[in-house]
């Protein structure tokens, strides 16, 4: 029996010295400590020897198996070693060669302009509420007073899903609705920012669009409110040494109503382009709010005035980074991001 477990010690080391990789190692480890391996095959024969006869080939065949592993396992780190080092030969990495440049997310410009307009509305006491983009159409257009017939609904070229659902045109209901949820009837400061869709698409409009409308509603609110109000924005969007003027104009839901204009912050006023030569550009519509609406919802126009004026981040953007096409906002072209963000110098 020792003669077997000495011839077989041979054959191992011969199996053990021929291995060149781990699958091979794997190998001769099964063949001589698997089920079925010799060590196995050679326990099996210990029931028919004597007990003193089992206890020298028991101890014999032990040693032996001890030895089997501890080589096997030396082999093993041996050649992991040895992997590990052609892997750092063949994967090692050039410090002197250029980086890869990796792209890096930053803020759009229709979020910068959005979040800009937040803040500074924020800081003057507003709160910022947002409303279901899907719109029931009494709070789109009726309680607006936008009744059924209103030749101003047709002018608004709708997205309706049924006779009284449709995609909201505007972000006004949500002041609507703001109105009415209103239980004490108290006083209003809010800014309503979100996306519209409407039926309009070319270099200037697009069938979606994001607005941002204001509401104020108190005892004693006057155009001239308004129109400090509208001037400090002017100002911190445009620049200090811009100036606003107000001209008349109609919406169904503020009377009266004006569209506002800054001074060209391009040619100064002088006449270009970007004014077409008027020296002026228009920025947002607003208006003290409608008698008719404040009772719809609940408040009583003799005691509470209020104004509203309502703007679109986009138009906002092209103006102030000169971008001349509203679709830019929308098709994600990796190369107007990178050149806007360089020119905003963003490391964001």
């Amino acid at each position: 029996m020792k003669e077997k477990i000495i011839n077989l010690k041979k054959e191992f080391l011969k199996d053990l010295d021929g291995v060149n990789n781990l699958g091979e190692l794997n190998e001769v480890r099964v063949k001589y400590l698997g089920k079925k391996g010799y060590i196995q095959e050679l326990s099996s024969i210990m029931g028919s020897l004597s007990i003193e006869e089992k206890k020298e080939y028991g101890m014999f065949l032990n040693d032996f198996k001890n030895e089997v592993n501890e080589l096997l396992e030396k082999k093993r780190q041996e050649l992991e070693e040895l992997e590990l080092n052609k892997k750092l030969e063949t994967e090692k990495i050039d410090i002197t060669l250029p980086a890869t440049d990796i792209p890096v997310g930053t803020f759009h410009p229709l979020t910068r302009v959005i979040e800009e307009i937040e803040e500074l509305f924020v800081s003057m006491g507003y709160d910022v509420v947002e409303g279901p983009e899907i719109e029931l159409d009494l709070y789109n257009f009726e309680k607006l007073n936008l009744p059924k017939g209103h030749p101003a609904r047709d002018a608004q070229d709708s997205f309706y899903i049924t006779e009284e659902v449709l995609l909201r045109t505007h972000t006004s209901p949500v002041q609507a609705r703001i109105m009415e949820a209103n239980k004490d009837k108290g006083p209003i400061r809010i800014i309503c920012p979100g996306k519209v869709y409407r039926r309009d698409e070319d270099a200037t409009h697009s069938h979606q669009f994001t607005q941002i409308e204001g509401l104020v509603i108190d005892e004693g609110i006057s155009m001239a409110h308004l129109k400090g109000t509208l001037e400090i924005f002017a100002k911190k969007m445009f620049g200090e040494d811009r100036t606003i003027r107000f001209r008349p104009s109609f919406f169904p839901f503020t009377e009266p109503s004006i569209e506002a204009d800054v001074s060209c912050f391009k040619c100064d006023g002088k006449g270009c382009p970007l004014c077409k030569y008027t020296g002026w550009i228009e920025i947002l519509g607003a208006g003290m709010v409608h008698p008719n609406v404040l009772r719809m919802s609940g408040y009583d126009p003799e005691k509470y005035t209020g104004f509203a004026f309502g703007m679109g981040p986009e138009r906002i953007a092209m103006l102030k980074y000169g971008i001349n096409d509203i679709r830019h906002f929308y098709t994600n072209d990796m190369r107007f991001l990178k050149d806007f963000n360089r020119i905003e110098g963003s490391d964001e």
